[in-house]
């Protein structure tokens, strides 16, 4: 138990936090920890939406949970380089600005 312990004591791999190609909701426990350990730990929240092909309701929910949040607390939140697929995606749920993920619209603006 104590090893497990130490394991949850530090994050595994400090950075941003990587979304998977496919983010389902089988992906949002994962991501839900990995968010937990970076706001309790990095002191901010970043997270690379590069490789997103397919996001699922569970991953968003996540992800403006973790903004709300981190905007509570003073803490950094932050999505970095968001494919195609998930500004898209994103959009298309009208959920940029509970995202905070600026759309192609109010980036030619």
């Amino acid at each position: 138990m104590s090893s497990m312990l130490s394991q949850l004591d530090a994050p595994q791999d400090a950075g941003p936090i990587r979304l998977l190609a496919h983010n389902s909701t089988v992906a949002a426990e994962d991501l839900r920890v990995r968010l937990v350990i970076a706001a309790d730990f990095e002191g901010r929240i970043e997270v690379d939406a590069s490789q997103v092909e397919s996001i699922g309701q569970a991953v968003l929910q996540l992800l403006i949970a973790a903004r709300v949040d981190a905007e509570q607390n003073g803490m950094p939140f932050e999505i970095l380089n968001p494919s195609r697929a998930f500004v898209d995606r994103v959009t298309a749920c009208r959920l940029a600005d509970a995202i905070g993920v600026a759309t192609e619209k109010e980036v030619l603006l």
